[in-house]
């Protein structure tokens, strides 16, 4: 029996409830558990949950049906786990893409991602890319790839992959039919021997290979012969950075791999940049090309061992009519080479990129290179390092009109003559100008702040004037305060390694003329000087547009710089 107090107290409490509550406990206490939406209701996917049925629609259902369904109960819960697991991950749920990259997976977290495949059936890409810590585990996830059997982009770079990996993937493919894009690039474990796990694993619906830096051995080029001959649908080959895959010329790996790129009709892309090249590896290659029309990009920079024997190569590029991009960067190029290939351009119609750069000895043949070439569509022709003459600079001024990127960058030619280039841009047209260690002027500056007074450059998205010490505070202040640059979005202004100056006279000019710089993403201003209160006051106003800021941090301790202090590779090349 209750006291007399109790009941009072229950009684005042009562009395104290407001009338809003009293309304709503008493609809709560007439509606049954089944009434109830469910949890997983509010975690359905969105494309679901528009189809959700009011209070009533639901009861009404369920009176004619006579039943909920339990498997629509259980995705939906499957399909709140996935979203709380990628929200832990700063990532937001799609039930057809999931990106993982540089989320600092571990195994456990790799161990819970392959049990939540279950529940995204309609996945078609997945980029673990830059995890290292997921290596000698993704046999936890390749064993579940089963309930993602639609996926068509898997991309893997950076993860530490071994052997045993390599093999777990290789076994998993049986159940990814539909497999598109494959990238494991910067993977070290996949040469070696590993990659014979993959071997016969592939389906013909790859259209994209991607094996960059992935330690490919001549062994493995063999390998990958064999894997590109069954591929018919194959696009793009991408096997840069693998210096060791034409070594041991008696084993003939590249060899085979040039052979069986005949079976391979569909490639648009192939890149070997960096890869050892020699002329016998040109000549095998050469003899693919022929059955290759449908190439557009080709990539052979880098290679250093194709000075002398790039005839070999040029005599079958005739047969490449749809060639739109062809690089030759840093390959020690001779008069020779750049003759052979001055002699094959005319017979290139569809070209519009052409990169020699880094190749000394271009500066003496830039009036017949640009003579050769098909100069109306022409969108690329970076000349960077090429010890360009008096004589070859005049010459180029004939293709700029037609260029989406300028890039003369460490030719000391330009300085004092850059008023030449600048009068045969053409506005709307030139996207890329890169001006970096030219020894411009102060009356080079002058000249280019009156071209975006004008409007001349109105259209310019990366303006990169680093490394010109040379020029005055007046210039700078100049091209600064000038304006003209409204779609601006990268400018670099930094000086060389171990020099400094103050920026104190034109910095007012720059924080004057960010307000007419609203596409601007970055600033590199590295190397330069300024008062700490300055300094602030500059951080300060870039913050609030969000806007990259590379400079030296305020030490005199420079060990901490020592990644912006190290010397560019192009430093080599005085000219």
């Amino acid at each position: 029996m209750e006291s007399a107090e109790g009941q009072r107290g229950r009684d005042s409490g009562s009395q104290r409830r407001s009338p809003l509550n009293v309304i709503m406990s008493q609809i709560l206490k007439k509606r049954s558990v089944t009434d109830r939406k469910p949890l997983g209701c509010f975690l359905s996917r969105p494309s679901e949950r528009a189809a959700i049925p009011e209070d009533g629609e639901e009861r009404d259902r369920g009176q004619s049906s006579g039943a909920v369904n339990p498997v629509q109960d259980e995705s939906d819960v499957g399909w709140g786990r996935v979203c709380v697991f990628l929200q832990r991950l700063g990532k937001k749920a799609d039930s057809r893409s999931l990106s993982l990259a540089l989320c600092d997976l571990t195994a456990t977290d790799l161990l819970e991602l392959a049990i939540l495949l279950q529940f995204l059936p309609q996945l078609e890409e997945l980029d673990l890319s830059w995890n290292e810590l997921i290596g000698c585990c993704l046999r936890a996830l390749t064993s579940h790839l089963q309930h993602v059997g639609g996926i068509r982009t898997l991309r893997l770079c950076n993860c530490r992959l071994n052997a045993d990996d390599i093999t777990a993937l290789g076994e998993a493919l049986d159940g990814v039919l539909l497999l598109e894009i494959l990238d494991l690039s910067w993977n070290a474990g996949v040469g070696g021997g590993a990659l014979q796990g993959l071997l016969g694993k592939l389906h013909p619906t790859l259209r994209e290979l991607h094996l960059v830096a992935c330690q490919l051995t001549a062994a493995d080029s063999a390998v990958l012969g064999g894997m590109v001959a069954c591929l018919p649908r194959l696009c793009v080959l991408d096997v840069s950075c693998n210096p060791l895959t034409t070594q041991e010329v008696a084993a003939g790996g590249f060899t085979q791999l040039a052979t069986s790129l005949h079976h391979a009709v569909s490639l648009t892309t192939l890149r070997f940049q960096a890869c050892g090249l020699m002329w016998d590896s040109l000549k095998a290659l050469g003899g693919s090309l022929c059955c290759l029309p449908s190439v557009r990009d080709l990539d052979l920079s880098c290679n250093k061992g194709l000075a002398g024997g790039l005839s070999r190569l040029t005599l079958h590029l005739a047969h490449l009519t749809h060639l739109e991009s062809l690089d030759l960067h840093l390959c020690c190029l001779t008069h020779a080479d750049l003759d052979a290939l001055i002699q094959v351009l005319p017979s290139l119609p569809a070209l519009m990129e052409l990169n020699v750069s880094s190749n000394q000895d271009v500066g003496g043949v830039v009036q017949p290179l640009v003579s050769a070439l098909p100069l109306t569509q022409m969108r690329h022709l970076p000349l960077n390092s090429c010890s360009l003459s008096q004589e070859s600079f005049t010459a180029l001024a004939l293709a700029v009109p037609y260029l989406h990127s300028v890039d003369v960058s460490w030719c000391k030619v330009v300085g004092g003559r850059l008023a030449l280039l600048l009068d045969a841009l053409q506005p709307s047209v030139i996207l890329e100008l890169r001006l970096s260690s030219c020894q411009l002027t102060t009356d080079d500056m002058r000249y280019l702040a009156a071209v975006c007074a004008r409007g001349c450059l109105s259209s310019l998205r990366l303006l990169d004037l680093s490394y010109n010490g040379s020029v005055g505070d007046e210039g700078w202040a100049a091209l600064l305060g000038t304006g003209g640059l409204g779609s601006l979005e990268d400018i670099d202004l930094s000086l060389r390694p171990l020099t400094s100056a103050p920026c104190a006279a034109w910095l007012p000019a720059l924080l004057g003329a960010l307000p007419g710089l609203p596409a601007l993403a970055r600033l590199a201003v590295q190397r330069w000087t300024l008062s700490m209160r300055t300094r602030q006051q500059l951080e300060h106003c870039l913050r609030k547009r969000r806007i990259q800021l590379d400079w030296d941090p305020p030490t005199n301790d420079m060990s901490s710089c020592k990644l912006t202090n190290q010397r560019s590779p192009e430093d080599n090349y005085e000219e």
